[in-house]
This record gives structure tokens, C-alpha cells and sequence, in this order.
């Protein structure tokens, strides 16, 4: 086991109910930095999968990206993905499974999301998209997630 990782509790009996609840209960909320963004996004999903809130602390303390990245970096965290890396381990993106979290870069920086079966729930600015997990093409089948990482 990674020397940093911090395991989670272990996800309780009816943690599918909670995330597909959960999901459906933020569906339609916009992205708003400090409030509802992708790495608080994966905290509200963490918590609705293994009720600790890792995000806590943090919620409502910034409005930009560059705010969230102080927190975080504040907090001893390089960015929202070492937040991930600390909590959750890294899968194969082919052995996904739902409620592991899936990274796909944009043209910003990398947003989070959850996999549920063979997509990706991931936050937009006017609410939840689901992306595919995978996507056939010409050249064979791609991946939209550049990583997994299971909680």
C-alpha cells in the first residue's frame, strides 16, 4: 500500500443507491467555484458513497480556480488530483467500474467525474453531462478518461 494513501472507509451496503441518488439530486446545479465544482463534485460523491465529507473544510472558501488551488496547496495538497491520489488507488481505465472516479483532461485543466457503468458523469457549467467511457472509432476504441481511480 502507498505510504501516503489515506483509505476511506470501506463503502457501506447500499452505497449505489446513495451515489444514483445523490447524482440525481445535484443534476442540474451549475458549476460554481467553492460551491459546486468538479473536486467538490468527487467530495459530495465520496461522501455519498462512504459518508466522510474529504471536502469539508473548504466549501464556500474560494470562487476561482487559482482559490481552490491556494486551498488545496494550503492544505498540502498539489492540486485536486493529489486530493484523489491520496484517498483512492489507481485502476486500469479498461477495469472501470461505477463509482470509481474517472480523470479526462479539458482544455483548462483535468475534471473529474464518476463512472457509472459505461459513462462518465462529469460536471459542466450548467449542470451534469455524461460523457462515454469509451469511443469507437476508426482507429479502434478510445478512451475519454486518461485515468481511474477507485475509492
Amino acid at each position: 500500500m502507498d505510504a501516503n494513501l489515506t483509505p476511506l472507509p470501506p463503502r457501506p451496503a447500499g452505497w449505489h443507491g446513495r451515489l444514483y441518488a445523490w447524482l440525481l439530486s445535484i443534476a442540474g446545479q451549475p458549476h460554481v467555484y467553492g460551491r459546486h465544482d468538479c473536486a467538490l463534485f468527487i467530495a459530495g460523491g465520496v461522501q455519498a458513497m462512504h459518508g466522510v465529507d474529504l471536502a469539508e473544510t473548504w466549501r464556500g472558501r474560494y470562487t476561482t480556480w487559482r482559490g481552490g488551488l491556494r486551498i488545496l496547496r494550503s492544505a498540502g495538497y498539489r492540486d485536486h488530483l493529489d486530493l484523489l491520489a491520496r484517498h483512492a488507488r489507481p485502476v486500469p481505465p479498461g477495469a472501470a467500474q461505477i463509482g470509481d472516479v474517472a480523470v479526462v483532461d479539458t482544455p483548462d485543466h483535468p475534471a473529474l467525474g464518476f463512472v457509472t457503468g459505461g459513462q462518465i458523469q462529469m460536471l459542466r457549467s450548467d449542470g451534469l453531462v455524461s460523457l462515454p467511457l469509451l469511443i469507437p472509432g476508426p482507429e479502434g476504441v478510445s478512451r475519454t478518461a486518461r485515468e481511474v481511480w477507485r475509492t
